[in-house]
């Protein structure tokens, strides 16, 4: 086998770069265990660049599919709290299944951020709060539980969320970090500033936050544009 193998090979996923670069990982590793076996004296994948795979990463949620999702699971559910604790927190699901009683203060809910170690205390939303007014201790402690109350997994969490999305109706890509993103991105269209979004989802890059400013003055500089060429 040569190098030009190896690119027809991955040419023949060219509409799916994910898969043509697994393909080229499972060639490297199989030659590369032919060379300790004896059975060939090179490596054709060396030098074969992966494909570049085009993504605008884990995108926000629309408000049309928050609302479906609340249709289908009303206030008071379990599922109804995960959404809200999501959104009204702007927190990643790492943070979110360790929420608590324990977690609540006289001024929010205090979030000591797993990946960054960020500390915050975010004021609860009147939304949210309708949520946890109807929250029952369920012994583990945690807002979220298993039915055996027991504090949920990251991965337990995530597993039972994508199911939760399913039974909505909501289309695949729908996710919690999804919700993360929608957090930021209706403080952004509320008027907030960088800043200010920073200090409820504890993004440490004031330019990623921007992305959110952006987009919503943008969208309400072009609906002032229209309104002048209306006049």
């Amino acid at each position: 086998m040569e190098s030009r193998h190896v690119r027809m090979i991955m040419a023949r996923h060219n509409d799916s770069p994910t898969t043509a670069n697994r393909m080229l990982r499972l060639l490297s590793m199989l030659m590369e265990h032919a060379i300790h076996m004896g059975w060939a004296e090179n490596n054709p994948t060396a030098g074969v660049p992966r494909m570049k795979i085009k993504s605008d990463g884990i995108r926000s949620w629309t408000d049309d599919e928050i609302a479906r999702y609340e249709a289908r699971w009303p206030s008071g559910t379990r599922e109804r709290l995960a959404l809200a604790l999501l959104l009204y927190t702007g927190q990643r699901r790492s943070d979110v299944v360790k929420m608590g009683s324990r977690s609540l203060t006289g001024h929010g809910i205090h979030v000591r951020q797993q990946k960054t170690g960020t500390e915050l205390v975010i004021p609860i939303h009147e939304q949210l709060r309708i949520e946890l007014d109807q929250w029952q201790p369920n012994g583990a402690g945690t807002f979220l539980a298993t039915e055996k109350g027991r504090p949920m997994s990251v991965n337990n969490f995530y597993n039972q969320f994508i199911d939760w999305c399913r039974e909505a109706g909501l289309p695949p890509g729908c996710s919690p970090h999804g919700l993360r993103k929608a957090a930021a991105r209706r403080l952004a269209e509320a008027g907030c500033t960088t800043h200010q979004i920073a200090a409820i989802t504890g993004h440490r890059s004031l330019a990623e936050v921007a992305r959110y400013t952006r987009a919503a003055e943008q969208v309400e500089l072009a609906r002032s544009a229209i309104l002048r060429l209306r006049g």
